[in-house]
Formats: structure tokens, C-alpha cells, sequence
């Protein structure tokens, strides 16, 4: 079985897989060679819309324009499905991590009312499709639970569930089927910690997310007007041509690594984040999340979805194990990328929250991380990206990946086809009056990010000597030319150029998923510094 304990003796195999060395509990019924496997272009295409990443927003956003009869070439840097979305947590919710009374006040209350809709269209549209292809994704509809973080014996739970209240109260106005329950105890919740009291959503779901998106991508392998490429990594994206207020036209072009060209009318970038300098780069925060999975006894504890109210908040769901067990899926205890470890004490923190709560939890079989993107007004951006005319985006999940994204499918759909959709202005990639009202936030996160930058005047290791086997670090004795060394678990040793080549941060070692992991903005290298996440679009460079 795969667990965090085998992470340093992960491959270079194991990072064309996934982006890190440690295992997510998907591979548990859904190991990576389970999965169908596509050749590397070789040759210049072109298309109707070309799609780069394989993941949720790339395979939702193929199986709406396949379906409606555009032709769709797809490619992938990597092996399908080795991103974010096979790292995902699974849950299937329109409880956004912000909350609607917050997004309100971002973006008024048809904003709000448009957010919530779109969500539950892509909580649906996951069941409808699952049915209509024969997809065995483990999709089913459920109550979602928010409790306070804090115990009834605290006197600031009192504070904590009116916020509660508020919420519910705003949940309702928009139409949402959500309640208040005093006294409320989830299911099975058997520990001696008393946090009763919950908000109740209704109408939310779960599944497994690569049993889903692989029963896509195979129905989409068959279609005579849908290619797909690995291995294939985009290095250049331009729009050519002249249109001017309707006259002319563009084309998009885009280069691979190899040097092939794809000639397109349309792009989209799924690709977690655009692959490109700013623009939207700087309207959010990359953040490192963390999961366990973790036996319980079938039938124990309510199938539901459950959060608390930490800023960092806990989040929980249930997938099969085996005929005895289930998993319990939690994750939380977030923090920027590239600028917190301690990885073994967020998993620590997360079984004990676990165990204090259902005490008849088992062993702890699976433990990993991934990467959420928050933008600053707490919605995603999907659509045309800024400064383009036919290159969509969707990125800026705020943890509520799997739904923007799903939905990401069909507003990108009914925009290349000039589809009027009414959700198409609140996630428009250039709105501005909601950004303006996160000014505050996002200078202090950029003041923030810049100070990464200090990083240049320092060194992790005076000398390769240092490094113990399976680790890495960055060698800056001259604090001009920062390597990022890593050493094996046979001693052999890897240098690579330790700046990010997006802006040139200097990237620090993560130790849990043995990868390179750049400060600034969240581009992330494997060990051998193969580019895992952007927005860079390359690898680090040898060592000079």
C-alpha cells in the first residue's frame, strides 16, 4: 500500500504520475497504470480549440465542446490526470470557503446568487454525466455539516454559531436549502469533545474524482473529433492576425517543448494556473493543503460531508476501502507554498482531530498534499483571459476546485460559441469592481510574496556534505548563484539552477513531496527539477 512512508523512494516515474511523492488514496482503487495512455505530438496540427492540461477544467471543458461538435486536440506536459485533480479531496459542494455572506459583499447578492447556482449546476451535471456514460464513481447526493471550531464549553462558540446563523440566513435568501440545527450531533461522532451545533446544507455530493474523470476521458478517446497528447508541454502561447471590432481574424499558435506546432482558433489553459508572468498571477495566493485517509468501520459515522470554522478549516468526506472499512478523508492546516514545513505535525494534528472525534478510527493508510489557489475576491477566473481574444483560463479554485471547474466546462463552452451565459460576468477574468474591494488584502500579499525574495542572501546548507540522503536543499555560498542540490538515497547528487524561471524566486526544498517549490508564486519542481505546477512554463536549468 502506498503511504507517505515510501515518499523518498519515489522515481522520476513517480512525478510524470502525480506532482509529488507521496500518494493520494485515489490510487488505492485507481493505481496510475490503471490509466489509459496517449502518445507525444510528434507533428503541427490544427484544430478548432486546442486544450492544455488534463485535469478537471481541461476534460469537462473537452467533453462539452466534443459534444457539441467542435473538434478538440488536448495536451498534457505530463501522464493525464498528474496534477491537482489527482490529488483532489473529492468534495462535491456549493458551501464556498469564504461563505456567501462574504461573497456578498464582494459582489452583491445576484453575485452571490449566481455563485450558488453555478455551483449546484456542477454538483448535478457531475451525477448526469456519471449516469449517462456508465460512469462507477462512487456519486452520491448528501448533507453537508459546518460546525464550530470551537468546543460548547468555550465561551467563544456562542460568537462562533451566530456567525453560523448569519450564514444560513443569507444561504436561505439566495435559495439555497440550508438550516440551523441547535443541539445537532453528527453521526457517529462518539468522542468525548462536544462541538454540537451545525449549519445544514442540503443537496451537496462526493465521489471519486479519478474514477470520474477517467470514465470521461476513456468515452472521449472514442470520439472521432477528439485527440489527446502526453508528454506534450506548451512553451509558447500567441494570438496572431488583426480583428478589430469584429473585422479580420486571429489565430491562436501554440509550441511544444519539441518545437511542433499546434494552429488553433481558440486555447484554453487549464492548467491550475495560467502559464504566464502576472496578470491574474498576482490576484492570488498559492497555498499547500494537507490530507489523510484514514479507516473507519462501514456505517459508523453519517456519509457526509463536514467542516469546521478554522481559518485553516478542516474538511472531511468517506470513500470505500474494502469490504470491512471505509476512509475517512480529512484535510486542512493549509499554508503558503514554499514558506512553512512541518509536515508530519499537520498530519498529526489531523489524525488526532480524527480520533478525539470517532474513536473507533483505524490505522492512518494514506497521507499527501496539494495546492489550492485562492483569488482575493473568493471566485474562480473563468473565461477569456486579460489582454486575449480566443485564449480562455480557468484557475483560482478557493478550494472548491472540482465544482468551479466542472462548471469552468461550460462557460468556456458558451463563450467560444457566443452563448450568452448569465454566471459568464461574475468569474469574467477581467472584472474589476470586486478586485478593487480586495485591494487591501492583495498589497499585503504581494508585500508579502516580495519578501521572499530575501531568499537570495541566504543559503539552506554551507555544503553538499550537509544534505542526508533523500533530502535537498539550496547552496548559495557566494549569495549570487543559488543551486538547488538534492541527494538520493544512494548518495548520488542533482544540481539544478535554484531560481524559479517564472520570476526568479528562489525555490525551497519540500520535504514531504521531495519537490522544489518556488515562494513567490507557487511554481513547483520535481525533485530532478521537472516544472509539476506553474505558472512556469519550463523546468529549472542546470546548474551553472
Amino acid at each position: 500500500m502506498a503511504t507517505v512512508a515510501s515518499a523518498g523512494m519515489a522515481g522520476p516515474e513517480q512525478f510524470m504520475a502525480t506532482s509529488g511523492a507521496t500518494d493520494p488514496v485515489w490510487v488505492h482503487t485507481e493505481p496510475y497504470n490503471k490509466r489509459p495512455q496517449f502518445s507525444k505530438l510528434s507533428q503541427d496540427l490544427e484544430t478548432d480549440v486546442c486544450i492544455v492540461g488534463s485535469g478537471v477544467a481541461g476534460i469537462s471543458t473537452a467533453y462539452e465542446l466534443v459534444t457539441r461538435g467542435l473538434n478538440v486536440v488536448m495536451i498534457e506536459a505530463r501522464d493525464i490526470l498528474s496534477g491537482e485533480t489527482g490529488r483532489t479531496s473529492g468534495h462535491l459542494s456549493s458551501m464556498l470557503s469564504e461563505g456567501f455572506t462574504d461573497i456578498a459583499k464582494k459582489h452583491g447578492d445576484k453575485g452571490a446568487i449566481m455563485a450558488a447556482e453555478s455551483h449546484q449546476y456542477a454538483i448535478d451535471r457531475v451525477g448526469e454525466i456519471s449516469k449517462k456514460l456508465g460512469i462507477d464513481c462512487e456519486y452520491r447526493k448528501m448533507n453537508a455539516y459546518e460546525i464550530s471550531k470551537y468546543p460548547r464549553s468555550d465561551p467563544k462558540h456562542k460568537d462562533d454559531v451566530e456567525e453560523l446563523k448569519e450564514e444560513v440566513a443569507k444561504m436561505k435568501a439566495i435559495g439555497m436549502t440550508a438550516d440551523f440545527k441547535e443541539g445537532f450531533a453528527i453521526p457517529g461522532w462518539d468522542g468525548k469533545i462536544d462541538q454540537r451545533d451545525a449549519m445544514i446544507i442540503g443537496n451537496q455530493a462526493t465521489f471519486h474524482p479519478t474514477k470520474y474523470f477517467l470514465g470521461v476521458l476513456k468515452w472521449l478517446k472514442d470520439q472521432p473529433n477528439f485527440s489527446c497528447y502526453t508528454h506534450t508541454r506548451m512553451m509558447d502561447l500567441q494570438e496572431k492576425g488583426i480583428e478589430i471590432m469584429g473585422m479580420g481574424s486571429k489565430e491562436v499558435k501554440i509550441t511544444t517543448e519539441a518545437g511542433n506546432t499546434i494552429t488553433c482558433k481558440n486555447a484554453v489553459e487549464a492548467t491550475c494556473i495560467p502559464l504566464q508572468k502576472l496578470s491574474v498571477v498576482a490576484e492570488m495566493e498559492f497555498m499547500r493543503t494537507y490530507c489523510i485517509a484514514i479507516r473507519v468501520p462501514k456505517n459508523y459515522i453519517e456519509d457526509c460531508l463536514i467542516y469546521d470554522t478554522e481559518d485553516a478549516y478542516k474538511y472531511v468526506r468517506f470513500t470505500a476501502c474494502d469490504s470491512k472499512d471505509d476512509y475517512l478523508v480529512i484535510g486542512g492546516c493549509d499554508h503558503k507554498v514554499g514558506q512553512e514545513g512541518g509536515a508530519e505535525d499537520r498530519f498529526a494534528e489531523l489524525e488526532d482531530w480524527v480520533r478525539e472525534r470517532f474513536t473507533r478510527a483505524g490505522s492512518v493508510d494514506y497521507k499527501w498534499s496539494g495546492q489550492v489557489f485562492e483569488s482575493k475576491d473568493f471566485v474562480a477566473f473563468i473565461g477569456t483571459n486579460q489582454g486575449m481574444k480566443h485564449t480562455y483560463v480557468a484557475t483560482g479554485d478557493c478550494g472548491n476546485g472540482l465544482t468551479h471547474y466542472v462548471m469552468a466546462g461550460k462557460l468556456i463552452a458558451d463563450e467560444i460559441q457566443g452563448v450568452d451565459n448569465p454566471w459568464a460576468k461574475l468569474y469574467n477574468p477581467s472584472r474589476l469592481a470586486s478586485i478593487v474591494k480586495s485591494l487591501p488584502s492583495m498589497i499585503s500579499h504581494d508585500l508579502q510574496i516580495n519578501a521572499q525574495y530575501k531568499r537570495f542572501l541566504q543559503s539552506d546548507i554551507k555544503d553538499i556534505e550537509d544534505l542526508a540522503p533523500g533530502t535537498g536543499g539550496v547552496l548559495n555560498p557566494t549569495l549570487k548563484m543559488p543551486i538547488a542540490v538534492y541527494k538520493d538515497e544512494q548518495g548520488n547528487v542533482t544540481k539544478r539552477s535554484a531560481l524559479c524561471p517564472h520570476l526568479k524566486g528562489v525555490v525551497c526544498w519540500n520535504h514531504l513531496e521531495k519537490s522544489w517549490d518556488c515562494p513567490v508564486h507557487g511554481s513547483r519542481f520535481s525533485k530532478e527539477g521537472i516544472c509539476l505546477i506553474g505558472p512556469s512554463k519550463g523546468n529549472l536549468s542546470a546548474a551553472g
